[in-house]
């Protein structure tokens, strides 16, 4: 005599999804991505490629263009004063080096209970929030011969014949254009680094402080693995700043005595001589100049972060090893179990229908 007894089936150990889909949820939240996607297409993926296709031909504003192949490429890495303008862009990643250090440097005070520590942030972040071309003029007269830097410098001793022209002087009117946006910028890399500090779980302070650790260890070994990656980030922006900046040499210097950054030679290129073809082979080869030192800064980050480990990353593996096991087994439970339910089922009225005859 068979009996028909119901057993217990391998959907009975698995996620049930019991709601149908709400297609009207979906289709809202498609129509809601559709716009914003739209307008992405349209006002950044569109006139990029089109850019890139402008750069391989001689052509005005006005006027038919001609096509000439790689001349413009070859035309940036062969002219003299293209040259010389990514090489200042070596001045401003010094900078963007000495303004994420410093700006490390005062996040990791300024992130613990220090007196007055509300009024330094305040004051550090204020010049971010102050409009570029307002920074340029102010330090336009700040720079300019005899005004406050040289006013001050005055007062310390310093005579007004031994001072350099700060503007003129090419020997340091690049570190003074730096020097501004350092102090520009400084404040926003600090509030970032302050607020992954503080996300720290203060916990790993009180044991390593058990454990004997001194600040510069805890530093080492609770928070730049912490911080991992927001500094990336700051890295990767200081350096992509670094390379396109425009605002302060052209609002100071007006790109003149050998100030004039790549990003300052391309708009006058565009602009002034109204060469397209060429300033558009300018912007595609500095698009690819910031995409190789990002990749070149991951690499190096990596490498020094390869030992630092707060213990997410191998939660993360270990979980994902679990899950992969998980979905294994069950595959093979699959195989002999007849009429093996899925892992899901959607619908209110589903329903696993295992059952063995015995």
């Amino acid at each position: 005599m068979t009996t028909s007894q119901p057993a217990v089936s391998t959907a009975e150990a698995v996620p049930f999804n019991k709601q149908p889909r709400d297609w009207k949820k979906i289709g809202i939240i498609v129509l809601f991505c559709a716009l914003p996607i739209a307008l992405l297409v349209v006002f950044t993926y569109l006139p990029f490629f089109q850019m890139c296709g402008y750069s391989f031909y001689k052509m005005k504003y006005i006027g038919t263009p001609k096509f000439i192949g790689l001349k413009n490429y070859t035309d940036i890495f062969t002219r003299p004063d293209l040259l010389a303008t990514l090489k200042l862009s070596l001045y401003y990643m010094v900078g963007a080096l000495i303004q994420v250090a410093l700006a490390l440097y005062l996040a990791t005070m300024l992130a613990f209970k220090v007196k007055g520590g509300s009024f330094f942030k305040g004051a550090m972040f204020f010049p971010y929030l102050i409009n570029g071309i307002a920074i340029g003029f102010i330090f336009k007269f700040f720079y300019t011969r005899g005004y406050v830097l040289d006013s001050v410098l005055q007062w310390c001793g310093f005579s007004l014949d031994n001072l350099p022209y700060w503007l003129r002087d090419q020997k340091v009117n690049n570190w003074s254009l730096v020097a501004s946006s350092v102090w520009r910028y400084l404040g926003q890399t600090m509030i970032l680094f302050i607020g992954a500090i503080m996300s720290i779980d203060g916990s790993l302070y009180e044991a390593a402080e058990i454990d004997g650790a001194n600040k510069w260890q805890q530093f080492k070994h609770i928070i730049l693995p912490g911080i991992q990656t927001i500094l990336v980030l700051n890295i990767i922006l200081s350096i992509t700043g670094s390379l396109s900046a425009f605002e302060a040499p052209y609002v100071i210097t007006s790109g003149a005595n050998g100030t004039g950054t790549f990003f300052v030679q391309m708009d006058k290129i565009a602009h002034s001589d109204q060469k397209v073809g060429l300033a558009s082979a300018m912007a595609v080869v500095l698009l690819v100049i910031i995409m190789i030192c990002a990749l070149i800064q991951k690499v190096v980050m990596n490498y020094l972060f390869r030992d630092a480990d707060d213990g997410t990353a191998k939660a993360r593996k270990h979980a994902q090893k679990v899950e992969k096991a998980r979905k294994k087994a069950l595959r093979n439970q699959n195989k002999v179990t007849v009429g093996a339910a899925p892992l899901f089922k959607n619908g209110s009225g589903a329903k696993a229908e295992t059952a063995v005859e015995s």
